[in-house]
């Protein structure tokens, strides 16, 4: 699955292509990458059992460095505090379409049931890592929250701050009760590196890297992703950069 902005820039490259840079500056045919990205879903959900897990690894084949994907520290004072003080008083919300908002701390949240998993990752920019992460399944968080039939996506909203807003994606339902979706706190066996998302990252290992949002501190359930941020469903995807959905 290619971004939107390495699909136009291979057009614009293309020697047989006349007109590309009207064409990449034209909203209609950037509502049509947008078409063509909703059929490419429905395809993929069509074709293939989206319940089926990722492939997993064996501790033989963990990379020797996992390297960081996106924001390395978050920077704001209020995040340095927090990991001065190890995120003992780190809370993650999960509210919006619930019947029981939750304000978790970092204890309760490792004293819950745990998944590990050893799965790629495997980034837009065209590289890929294995890792060894632990942490809690999404669904067993939503669960406990009592999300509503109503809530068809599921926002991270995260501590980095990227200017003007902060951070954030988002996944739907399908995507969000799969088995091997987690808030990791753990990689390889050790407490979440700063670089990469401590304390709190997801982990939806059906997705593209750039899904994986590091930095978690709140979890919305909500009916339509039209009011978030830019309402395209994350960072990446409002500036027009990558596409919403990010299957594999």
């Amino acid at each position: 699955m290619w971004s939107r902005r390495r699909l136009i820039g291979s057009l614009a490259a293309a020697p047989l292509v006349t007109g590309c840079d009207r064409l990449t500056y034209s909203e209609g045919f950037r509502d049509g990458l947008r078409a063509a990205e909703g059929l490419t879903m429905a395809a993929q959900r069509l074709i293939s059992n989206r319940s089926a897990l990722a492939r997993e690894f064996d501790e033989a084949d963990l990379s020797p460095v996992f390297r960081s994907n996106g924001t390395r520290h978050p920077g704001s004072p209020a995040y340095a505090a927090h990991a001065a003080a190890g995120f003992a008083d780190w809370r993650l919300r999960i509210d919006g379409l619930v019947a029981r908002p939750l304000a978790l701390s970092m204890a309760q949240i490792r004293s819950l049931p745990a998944r590990t998993q050893i799965t790629r990752h495997d980034c837009v920019e065209g590289w890929s890592a294995i890792g060894k992460w632990t942490g809690v399944p999404l669904k067993l968080l939503l669960d406990g929250a009592g999300a509503s039939p109503r809530a068809r996506y599921i926002v991270f909203h995260c501590a980095d701050d990227m200017g003007p807003v902060r951070y954030y994606e988002s996944i739907d339902m399908v995507d969000a009760l799969h088995p091997q979706t987690i808030l990791a706190w753990a990689l390889n066996g050790q407490p979440l590196p700063i670089a990469n998302g401590a304390p709190l990252r997801l982990r939806v290992e059906r997705q593209l890297g750039y899904k994986h949002a590091k930095y978690v501190e709140r979890i919305e359930a909500v009916a339509s992703l039209a009011a978030i941020g830019g309402g395209k469903g994350g960072y990446w995807e409002d500036r027009g950069d990558y596409e919403w959905y990010a299957g594999i």
